[in-house]
């Protein structure tokens, strides 16, 4: 038998898993060939599945030095490296792997898996994105997705948002998962990015439900209400049942005019999430758009018995009692809003209450008290609870330009504190 014959049949003993005898021809195809580096990678491949890990890195070691741009030998090294726990040296033998096969799949994903026992997630992450790409190229989905698999697990847990939710804004999915990073991403303004990554999970697996919801979630965020609706709709036949779809899509079919299929989908959402306010804040605002004044104010007070720190339904409400001239009722729920955004030290949204309340003042004198106990309150948190130390900022300004109201100087007082702040 020649030493062709002694190495095909040491690859079907392979096969079979008979290590030792494929070893014994890849032997006698190297005393006879000594340069064959096949012959050399083949018997340290069955050394290596055989569980003799530093006789295959000798072979890999002696093919390399027959041809130093062997790529499977590198790779096939790498991966004995790993065994042996000699990360470095694993790490250079996939770099050099991929430098002499940029489309190398499985290098990618080796270095991956290489720095993410480094400690290194973020390279980690990289390199499986970058496998995934090239796994997608070639059509070897199962793979692809075992690398979106890898690229979940390192993802951290997102940071929760501070800031409450508008009631135009679309909120954000919170599981702990990729698609929460896209979201906070998106949240962060990097919306195009989180809509590029999307479509390349939407790529790798047309079937993703979850992508699709996220991807709608971004669509709003973006104002491409009609887009976001054709995501949301995709979801739900995935079978995709969520409340968040439902009322995403409300969302976003009220921002379009769609009054009664924004109400349907809220509808459906207090359904499957009986107890989330924010449906409740959402259902409200479409009631107020249409005219009920009556049904708004219910929802939000429904929000309210849920979350009685809900600022937003406290605005809300406020605005739905002021179209109905239930003027003191509305500048309560002014005030109270105030409070919770002043605590929450939300100062855009607080400045949107005071002008709230500053619109209604000529009518009813009686809120300008309202207003400057809300702008006391506000000076008070920008000086540290220390009233005395705001007393003294007043007593200047009143020193400076005398004759004016309390309130002016409580204005000026907290502009120049915020000027400080800012620079």
């Amino acid at each position: 038998m020649n030493h062709h014959e002694l190495y095909f049949q040491g690859l079907e003993k392979a096969k079979q898993k008979d290590y030792a005898g494929a070893i014994a021809d890849f032997s006698e195809v190297i005393q006879v060939a000594p340069f064959d580096t096949e012959a050399y990678l083949h018997r340290g491949l069955a050394y290596y599945d055989s569980g003799q890990i530093l006789p295959a890195v000798s072979d890999y070691t002696e093919a390399l030095k027959i041809d130093s741009k062997f790529v499977e030998a590198y790779y096939s090294r790498a991966l004995a490296r790993l065994a042996l726990k000699n990360l470095p040296g694993a790490l250079d033998d996939v770099e050099q792997a991929i430098h002499l096969r940029g489309n190398y799949a499985a290098a990618y994903s080796l270095r991956g898996i290489v720095q993410r026992k480094q400690g290194l997630i973020t390279n980690a992450i990289a390199s499986f994105k970058q496998a995934a790409e090239l796994y997608l190229e070639q059509k070897d989905k199962e793979n692809c997705r075992l690398c979106l698999e890898k690229i979940k697990q390192l993802q951290p847990p997102a940071k929760p948002a501070v800031k409450p939710q508008n009631s135009v804004t679309a909120p954000i999915i919170s599981t702990k998962d990729y698609f929460t990073q896209l979201l906070d991403k998106a949240e962060q303004g990097d919306t195009k990015a989180a809509i590029a990554d999307l479509n390349w999970v939407l790529q790798a697996d047309p079937q993703d439900a979850q992508a699709y919801c996220c991807r709608g979630v971004v669509w709003c965020k973006m104002g491409s209400y009609r887009e976001a609706i054709a995501d949301f709709n995709q979801a739900l036949l995935l079978k995709f049942q969520d409340a968040i779809v439902y009322r995403n899509r409300g969302k976003a079919r009220a921002l379009l005019g769609d009054h009664q299929g924004a109400i349907a989908d809220f509808n459906q959402a207090l359904k499957m999430q009986p107890e989330d306010a924010l449906i409740y804040v959402a259902r409200g605002n479409v009631y107020r758009a249409m005219g009920n004044y009556l049904g708004a104010i219910q929802d939000y007070s429904q929000a309210l018995q849920i979350n009685s720190d809900d600022a937003q339904a406290y605005y809300n409400r406020g605005i739905a009692y002021t179209l109905l001239e239930e003027m003191q009722s509305a500048v309560a729920d002014y005030q109270r809003a105030a409070s919770i955004f002043c605590e929450q030290e939300d100062w855009d949204n607080y400045q949107q209450v005071l002008d709230s309340l500053q619109k209604i003042q000529t009518a009813y004198p009686e809120s300008n008290k309202q207003k400057y106990n809300l702008l006391r309150q506000k000076l008070l948190r920008l000086v540290g609870g220390y009233w005395e130390i705001a007393q003294r900022l007043i007593d200047q300004k009143q020193d400076d330009y005398p004759g004016r109201s309390d309130e002016w100087y409580l204005q000026r007082v907290i502009e120049d504190l915020e000027g400080d702040r800012g620079r």
